[in-house]
């Protein structure tokens, strides 16, 4: 048994049941060999996003795996690492590598120094028979601490060499999860109680710690409000009285509104990164930050107190701290009703955008039709970058956890199709769902082609206005006299002729049945996408006055 047959084991035995993949790779004929399925995407990229995609929607012990070739495969694949790295999910990375006298000698592609900057860890495997230690680390940095991409280089001379019988048999590590201090739990929960009006901001690092049923626990003891990032958007049900909403570039108009009166936010679960695509709060706050990383916190926010550990762990300290000043069942200070009156105001003022039935349709008709068909419990939605994200990110209502999946530190174009494949693959059960642009669908549409292949139904809602819509304003000349930012496709018969279904949609009273009729072909097994002929409506501006 060789490297690459004794990796592809150590996968079977952690439970891996797929890998995305390629092109070429000795990795897929090995995991072919244990019953593993590799799927190939079309790009790099979206294998990497795929495997992403999947690690999203999983638990502490499942994660995505990509395998790709040495040299010009692994160049391409930088950018689906990127994402994953500013998003901190955890994904483990197989390039092919050259042979080790090759590493350093120029232009030959060495992954584990050149991808160094996303990566959580980056391991090169330069002897076959410390083939398990290094699996033994990989799965460790997968599982434990900061989230992040993890690389493991496999040389194509030292891996196809036979692992010695004496060399260390891998050993499955679990994970190592540690909590705040009690003296600082203590201190936060006595803040936030003394509040005249706290604010709880929710991340994604609820969910990848499976704390949602905590979060909602302590709201609702303390009566507080919860804010979700857009990575952390369906950590806690919009449904909730006690939900103001989501944001990103754009914002639900009751979220703004408490980040701005709040005089305590407890920020868990969220780095508080100052991205252009997240919310801003003013440094007055008394700021309570828990998050799983130490050099996240004081980074780009000045804290008043730190949690540092699991978030799952520091909610449960936090419950009884307060429970231990409050009392078991909780307190009533009138902010359901508060939020309740926010919401039906914001939500009056939009109406006439979310309602509107002229055509070409508004996107956030569009938007409403999703809300108003899909199955919020049993569906998995998501935006692409640009004006698609702006637009669904305060509208769309999450409701379970991963019901949507926020994601765009980075924003790459075109990330939804492949990160979609990927959820399916996590939540075959679900109707996984993206909303993209026709600029994002340029960079990743061939792979509604892999969904087709491989038997992986998604549905892709793309917003056909022929307008790079984000960027109006930001090349008159160019625009006007060269066409640029402009753009033409019939992208449902393209969708037709790649092996999915294909649906035109260019009236308001389309849209629900074509969502319909993709509920029905998705539980068939076929991939969908609906070519919707939208307006250029500007994203920004009219969403940021709540």
């Amino acid at each position: 048994m060789n490297s690459v047959e004794y990796v592809a084991k150590i996968l079977k035995e952690e439970g891996v049941t797929w890998m995305s993949c390629y092109p070429s790779n000795p990795m897929i004929e090995a995991v072919a060999k244990e019953g593993i399925r590799p799927v190939a995407f079309r790009h790099e990229r979206g294998a990497v996003m795929a495997a992403d995609g999947y690690s999203r929607l999983s638990d502490r012990k499942r994660f995505g795996v990509v395998a790709v070739q040495s040299q010009a495969g692994a160049e391409n694949s930088v950018g689906g690492l990127a994402q994953a790295n500013a998003d901190n999910v955890p994904i483990l990375a197989l390039p092919g590598g050259n042979p080790l006298d090759m590493l350093f000698v120029r232009p030959n592609f060495f992954a584990a120094r050149t991808w160094e900057r996303v990566l959580k860890r980056a391991e090169v495997i330069t002897r076959a028979d410390q083939t398990g230690n290094i699996m033994r680390r990989a799965f460790h940095a997968l599982r434990s601490g900061r989230p992040g991409p993890v690389l493991v280089e496999m040389p194509g001379d030292v891996c196809g060499q036979p692992v010695p019988d004496n060399a260390p048999a891998y050993a499955s590590p679990s994970p190592a999860l540690y909590a705040p201090s009690a003296g600082a739990v203590s201190d936060a929960a006595k803040k936030l109680v003394a509040a005249e009006e706290p604010l709880i901001w929710a991340g994604a690092g609820v969910m990848s710690a499976d704390a949602t049923g905590e979060l909602r626990t302590l709201a609702d003891l303390l009566d507080v409000p919860v804010y979700t990032s857009m990575p952390g958007k369906s950590a806690f049900d919009e449904r909730h009285p006690l939900s103001v909403g989501a944001g990103g570039s754009t914002v639900a108009g009751p979220a703004r509104q408490w980040l701005d009166a709040c005089d305590v936010l407890f920020a868990v679960g969220t780095s508080l990164t100052a991205t252009p695509y997240g919310q801003r709060f003013s440094r007055d706050k008394f700021l309570i930050h828990s998050v799983i990383a130490d050099e996240e916190i004081n980074k780009d926010t000045a804290a008043d107190i730190g949690l540092v550990g699991d978030a799952k762990l520091t909610l449960e300290a936090m419950i009884d701290a307060v429970k231990g000043l409050i009392g078991e069942s909780g307190r009533d200070t009138g902010a359901k009703a508060r939020v309740k009156a926010a919401r039906e105001a914001w939500l009056t003022q939009w109406q006439p955008y979310l309602t509107n039935d002229d055509g070409p349709l508004s996107p956030y008709r569009v938007i409403h039709e999703m809300n108003q068909v899909l199955d919020g419990e049993t569906s998995v939605v998501t935006h692409d970058a640009g004006a698609p994200r702006d637009q669904i990110v305060p509208f769309y209502t999450a409701t379970t956890p991963h019901s949507y999946v926020g994601w765009g530190k980075t924003t790459h174009l075109g990330f939804s199709i492949p990160l979609m494949i990927g959820a399916k693959m996590a939540a075959p059960e679900r109707m996984c769902v993206n909303l993209m642009g026709d600029g994002a669908f340029g960079m990743s549409g061939l792979d509604i082609e892999t969904s087709a292949r491989a038997g992986i139904p998604i549905t892709t809602v793309v917003l056909n206005n022929g307008i790079m819509a984000t960027y109006p304003g930001g090349f008159p000349t160019a625009r006007e006299q060269f066409g640029v930012s402009h753009m033409q496709g019939d992208y449902g018969n393209l969708a037709k002729a790649m092996g999915a279904e294909g649906i035109h949609v260019a009236e308001a009273a389309e849209m629900a049945p074509a969502l319909e009729s993709a509920k029905r072909l998705n539980a068939e097994g076929k991939t969908v996408l609906i070519d919707v002929r939208t307006r250029a409506e500007n994203s920004r501006a009219p969403a940021r006055f709540a």
